[in-house]
C-alpha cells in the first residue's frame, strides 16, 4: 500500500491505474489509507458531560474486582445493586471500563487455530504445479450426489485429469492421481500436487502416494478458499456453463456431461488467464503459432489504419513466465514497478 502511495505522489499515477497494476482492489486501498489516516490524527473528542469521572470510574472497578462480584457479569452486578438501591452507572459503561483494560475476554477455553504457513507456489511451466479438487454434483433425489475428481494445471489451466465417481474416498483419490500422473509422465521430484484441507486430500494413503512418486504436496491455509484459486474457478466455469443442468438423474449423465464439457474446456474454451488462448494448445506448447498468426494479423491492420492503433505497432504477445499461488511480496512490487514503467 505504501507502494502505492509513493508512486502516486512521485510519479503522479493515478490510484486507480496502480491499484490494477498491482491486482488490489482500489476499495482496499482506500480502506487501508483511511485507517491509518484516523490513526495518525490527534484526538478532538471533547468527554460527554455525563461520562464518569475519574474517582467514579475507580469506584466502579473496585465493585466490579471485589470478592463479591469478581466473578460476575456486568448485568449480575447491575441488578444486584439496583435491588438494593444503589445505581453507579449503565452496564454498557462497565463492560467499556472493562474492555479498556482488557478484562472483558471470554473465560472458557477457546479453539486456537494454528498459525498456518501461507502456502507460496511457483509454476515456470506446464507439470510444474497441478491443483486438485473435489465437488458435488446435484442427483435427482435429495441428498443424492456425485463426486467430481479434477486435476488441472495451473501453468497451462490444462485439466490434466479428471474422474466422477458416487461417493468420495481416499482410496479413490490415490487412483485418481496415480493414473494421472502417469498418463502426464510425472518424474520424481519434478511435481507440486497443491490441494486443500478435505479428508481425502490429506488422507494417509494419499500422502504415501505421493511420497512414493517423488510429488510435494502443499494445502491451504484453513478456512482460506483464495489459497486454492484456480480449481475454485475451474469449477465456477463448470457449474456456470450454459448447458449445465443443475440436477443429473444417474452417474452416467453426469459422466456424459463432464467427458462434453472437459474435450471443449481444454480443446475448444478461450481462456482469459493465458491471452485467450486455449489449455491444450499452451500445455503442449502448439500456441506460439497462434501468437504469431495474431500478431501478424495485427500488423496488417496497424499497417492499414495506425491512427486506431494510436500510432503504436502492436507488440508481440508472450505468456507470463511465471504463474503463481500467492506470489511473495517482493513479486507483487516487481510487477506493480514494470507495470509502471511501461506507463
Amino acid at each position: 500500500m505504501n507502494t502505492i502511495t509513493q508512486l502516486h505522489e512521485e510519479k503522479k499515477i493515478a490510484i486507480d491505474a496502480l491499484c490494477d497494476a498491482a491486482l488490489i482492489p482500489r476499495a482496499t486501498y482506500y480502506r487501508h489509507q483511511k485507517r491509518e489516516q484516523e490513526s495518525a490524527a490527534p484526538s478532538n473528542k471533547k468527554a460527554p458531560q455525563n461520562a464518569l469521572n475519574q474517582a467514579e470510574k475507580q469506584a466502579v472497578l473496585d465493585l466490579l474486582h471485589s470478592e463479591r462480584f469478581v466473578d460476575k457479569t456486568p448485568y449480575d452486578v447491575f441488578n444486584t445493586l439496583i435491588d438494593e438501591g444503589h445505581y453507579h452507572c449503565s452496564v454498557r459503561t462497565m463492560y467499556r471500563l472493562l474492555e479498556e483494560r482488557e478484562e472483558s475476554i471470554p473465560r472458557r477455553c477457546q479453539r486456537s487455530h494454528r498459525n498456518a504457513v501461507k502456502p507460496e507456489l511457483i509454476a515456470t511451466k506446464v507439470n510444474d504445479v497441478w491443483s486438485w479438487d473435489i465437488t458435488k454434483l446435484l442427483g435427482e433425489n435429495r441428498l443424492e450426489y456425485y463426486y467430481l475428481y479434477v486435476i488441472i494445471d495451473i501453468y497451462s489451466r490444462y485439466v490434466v485429469g479428471w474422474m466422477i465417481a458416487d461417493h468420495e474416498s481416499a482410496q479413490l483419490a490415490q487412483k485418481f492421481i496415480q493414473q494421472t500422473a502417469l498418463k502426464q509422465g510425472i518424474q520424481p521430484q519434478q511435481l507440486t500436487l497443491h490441494a486443500d484441507n478435505g479428508a481425502s486430500m490429506k488422507s494417509h494413503s494419499v500422502a504415501q502416494l505421493l511420497d512414493h512418486l517423488g510429488i510435494t504436496k502443499t494445502h491451504n491455509r484453513p478456512y482460506t478458499s483464495d489459497d486454492n484459486p484456480f480449481s475454485e474457478s475451474q469449477f465456477k466455469t463448470l457449474k456456470y456453463c450454459p448447458e449445465f443442468p443443475g440436477r443429473f438423474t444417474s452417474l452416467k449423465a453426469a459422466e456424459q456431461f463432464c467427458q462434453k464439457f472437459f474435450r471443449w474446456y481444454n480443446k475448444e474454451h478461450y481462456h482469459s488467464g493465458i491471452l485467450w488462448l486455449t489449455p491444450e494448445s499452451v500445455h503442449y506448447g502448439t500456441y506460439q503459432d497462434v501468437l504469431e498468426k495474431r500478431h501478424q494479423t495485427r500488423m496488417q491492420a496497424y499497417l492499414n489504419n495506425p491512427i486506431r492503433f494510436n500510432k503504436k505497432a502492436p507488440k508481440l504477445q508472450q505468456l507470463p513466465a511465471a504463474v503463481y499461488i500467492n506470489p511473495p511480496e517482493n513479486i507483487l512490487i516487481s510487477a506493480l514497478q514494470n507495470e509502471v514503467a511501461v506507463m
